[in-house]
């Protein structure tokens, strides 16, 4: 699977870490940026990510930020877009196959160093189910965002 990862200053600690475990696991992974520790904007790089979904460059995302949460509100801004901030691998896996989460936001200062390879692994190895209520209910956030969409 193609796989993009990005992050701001505050997720750059495990960007690594991810791409580590992403690749490890077969994925083709492109990295989005930040490079660096110095300060960024999270949207610019929450928005990267939206983009190269939503372009076909990536069938699944990876965004790290301090929180989680500003990555989370930016990408779901974007159209097709599904994110969830995940501390957990229930959420992790469940986000896919029930919401089919095409992205995942982590909150470096939230989690651990441990679990990054369980969460990472349980988001791009689930695959959503397809079942008649959850398709129902991805059909009515669809016509959600239809209808919010200018």
């Amino acid at each position: 699977m193609r796989v993009v990862v990005a992050c701001d200053h505050g997720g750059f600690p495990y960007k690594a870490q991810v791409i580590a475990v992403a690749q490890s696991a077969g994925h083709d992974v492109e990295d989005l940026g930040t490079h660096t520790t110095d300060p960024v904007d999270y949207p610019d790089y929450a928005e990267a990510v939206g983009r190269a979904i939503r372009e076909g460059r990536a069938e699944r995302g990876i965004i790290l930020c301090g929180s989680g949460i500003g990555a989370t509100i930016t990408a779901n801004k974007i159209p097709g877009i599904r994110a969830g901030g995940c501390h957990d691998t229930y959420s992790a896996r469940q986000g896919v196959e029930h919401d089919d989460m095409n992205v995942m936001t982590l909150g470096a200062r939230v989690i651990g160093p441990a679990i990054v390879p369980d969460l990472v692994t349980a988001f791009l190895s689930a695959r959503f189910t397809g079942e008649a209520r959850h398709a129902r209910r991805l059909e009515k956030v669809a016509a959600i965002e239809r209808a919010f969409s200018g």
